[in-house]
């Protein structure tokens, strides 16, 4: 593995008494302090000819000096996968995530995901956490479709995570639920955790949950669904599949959190038959806005609802404007 320049840095007096880490992280701002932490314990930095601890504060006239190693191939297979990419500059880019597939790389998925499409079709990755990969900055599950967005380098992977952390990123979702909506809007504020008994499942949880916040509006009523329109405004783990489940509407399609009663008490057979041959949950992130790590101008970005979904709507719809008539 090759190495960069080696580089050496004279400590001056408006960064007297300053970690060595924290030091280092404003002075090369694309490097996380984290990774400095790591450069420093792999003894990739000296302090006057002295291998310091990631703690050690520096002094007026201190010399740092030191190398960072060029990032490093990993693993994981570039696979020619179809991508719809929406937007892509030298720190970011933006897909329309298909159905059905994985984001990342897992147990039971090594391979055929969003990951390993990055890794094919991005030929500028700069490298995070030292190895040359696209940053995951959010997810999206695999029935899911819609915006996502992933960093090129360390320093927008982190600036992009702070803002979903701290509620900063504007998130709309389009979903399919089944029952029809009471009220014209709402606010679902419910905390979610993880369900003791069955792991892949989130479920609510007042003592143990996280606070977890979706407001929603409908878009269209029909005789048995709702089509709504879902802003979360945290980010937890199949917040608004859970949600919407725990109030008696779970999401059309979905695997976890749908019980087969809901489909069961649906007797238009057009609509029996839509519902059999929709393989996923009927949930779509239409849009995302954030901040861009390095201009700092506010970007959004949108993506219609997915052939799939809009068919199974487009039966529903039609199904419902028939039994209107005949009433």
């Amino acid at each position: 593995m090759g190495l960069k320049k080696p580089f050496e840095i004279k400590v001056e007096p408006e960064d007297n008494g300053k970690r060595i880490d924290t030091f280092l992280a404003e002075k090369f701002s694309e490097i996380s302090r984290s990774r400095w932490k790591t450069l420093i314990e792999e003894k990739n930095i000296l302090i006057n000819n002295i291998i310091p601890k990631p703690s050690q504060k520096i002094h007026v006239g201190d010399i740092i000096t030191g190398s960072i190693p060029e990032p490093s191939e990993i693993e994981l297979i570039a696979e020619p996968i179809p991508l719809k990419i929406i937007y892509e500059d030298e720190y970011i880019i933006v897909i329309d995530k298909a159905p059905n597939i994985v984001v990342h790389p897992g147990a039971g998925n090594p391979s055929g995901t969003i990951v390993n499409a990055l890794l094919y079709h991005v030929k500028n990755l700069k490298g995070i956490g030292g190895e040359l990969r696209p940053g995951v900055v959010h997810r999206l599950d695999k029935g899911t479709s819609g915006v996502m967005v992933f960093a090129k380098d360390e320093k927008s992977l982190n600036h992009l995570s702070y803002q979903f952390k701290t509620h900063q990123v504007k998130k709309e979702y389009i979903a399919l639920i089944f029952g029809k909506m009471e009220e014209e809007y709402g606010t679902i504020n419910l905390p979610i955790g993880r369900d003791p008994i069955n792991r892949k499942r989130m479920k609510i949880r007042e003592e143990r949950g996280r606070e977890a916040i979706t407001n929603w509006i409908v878009e269209e009523l029909f005789k048995e669904f709702s089509l709504v329109k879902a802003m979360p405004i945290t980010g937890r783990t199949h917040q608004i599949r859970t949600h919407f489940s725990y109030i008696g509407h779970p999401v059309v399609g979905d695997p976890l959190y749908s019980s087969k009663t809901k489909f069961k008490q649906i007797k238009n057979l057009a609509v029996q038959k839509a519902l059999k041959e929709f393989k996923r949950q009927a949930l779509h992130a239409q849009k995302l806005g954030f901040t861009h790590p390095i201009t700092n101008s506010f970007l959004e970005f949108f993506s219609p609802i997915p052939e799939d979904m809009n068919r199974l709507i487009s039966i529903i719809r039609m199904e419902s404007q028939k039994n209107d008539k005949k009433s």
